[in-house]
Parts: C-alpha cells; structure tokens; sequence
C-alpha cells in the first residue's frame, strides 16, 4: 500500500469514528488540543500523522491505536 494511500484510509477510519460518536470535528480537535482545520486534513488525508497525535485521536474517541491504523 502506497504512503498517500494509507493516509486516506486512516483519516476516513478517523472520519468514521467520529461520526459513530456523533463527536463534532470542531469538539474532537479541542479533546486533542488540534485546530479543526488540523482534523479536517487528517480526515482528508492531506496530514502525515505522527503516533504522538494518532495517539490523542485514540484517547479522544475511546479506541486503541489499532482500531485506527488497521486498515486494508
């Protein structure tokens, strides 16, 4: 799987998290101390995620780290 690829997958994993929690881009960003826009690129896949920032998308929407990068 290429890089750009992988990063689409993830943020629409994201994306959907999100709204299964019915949790605004706007209050998830404010949980994780990020700007909407920073959630709106991840989401999008225009972001290079480190672990340090999926890890507070991890604790913000309850889920452990391979709920979110276990995509295929």
């Amino acid at each position: 799987m290429e890089k750009d690829e992988a990063l689409k997958k993830i943020g629409l994993k994201i994306k959907q998290l999100r709204d299964e929690r019915k949790i605004s881009q706007q209050d998830l960003g404010a949980a994780c101390n990020f700007e909407k826009s920073s959630i709106n690129r991840m989401e999008a896949g225009r972001s290079n995620f480190t672990i340090g920032t999926l890890l507070k998308i991890c604790s913000a929407l309850g889920v452990e780290l391979k709920d979110i990068v276990d995509v295929k």
